[in-house]
């Protein structure tokens, strides 16, 4: 069983239709309890940052959150879930995070370094954009080294180790859009949103147990 976390904020239901699309038995739950004894947990997350960590604190499921990645079990955060397993962000901030990994979160630039084809970027980055793997195994095994996959996001993450980054993406700047680190799958792009290639990464994230 898959518990994808609802903290009131995000698109779970989309998330949840995706995962049992692949085949995956999901609950969307809010309880310590079945988020603890699940096989495998899913943060998504669209929105604030702040809000969210917000949230999270309110239904006292920071703790959980923490002991379940300690667990050694699969979890895998999603654009937002990304962005919160983090120390800190800028966003309306400095707001702490989570604090499982090392490292912060920042805004896109709309200054003249950040460009484009030659154009100031558009914020929030929002659309289709080539992801650069630099991490095949396991979700993306067999997955060509450039594909394309669905972004909405105005800020991105600064891991301090950079052993973890799983891949990269240019808009303006290269960022970080995926970690992979032990048990922990996060990526700054939606897989829900993808279509078939977004449904294969939670498919390979479903069968990891």
């Amino acid at each position: 069983m898959i518990a994808v976390i609802d903290y009131g904020m995000g698109n779970l239901r989309s998330v949840q239709k995706a995962l049992e699309f692949v085949g995956a038995k999901v609950i969307v739950t809010h309880d310590p309890d079945l988020i603890l004894n699940a096989d495998s947990v899913v943060l998504p997350g669209v929105g604030a940052f702040k809000d969210c960590m917000a949230n999270l604190n309110k239904l006292k499921l920071v703790d959980p959150i923490r002991k379940f990645v300690d667990s050694g079990k699969p979890f895998l955060g999603i654009c937002l879930g990304l962005q919160v397993l983090f120390e800190e962000s800028a966003e309306y901030g400095p707001v702490v995070g989570l604090g499982i990994l090392p490292g912060k979160v920042i805004k896109f630039s709309s200054g003249s370094s950040e460009t484009k084809n030659g154009q100031p970027i558009k914020i929030p980055h929002m659309g289709w954009n080539k992801v650069e793997i630099k991490k095949k195994d396991p979700l993306f095994d067999k997955v060509d080294a450039a594909p394309y996959f669905y972004f909405v996001h105005s800020y991105y993450v600064v891991p301090e180790d950079q052993n973890m980054i799983a891949t990269v993406t240019n808009y303006g700047v290269e960022f970080v859009s995926g970690i992979q680190h032990n048990n922990i799958y996060a990526f700054q792009f939606h897989p829900e949103k993808s279509q078939a290639l977004g449904l294969s990464i939670l498919e390979r994230f479903s069968n990891l147990n």
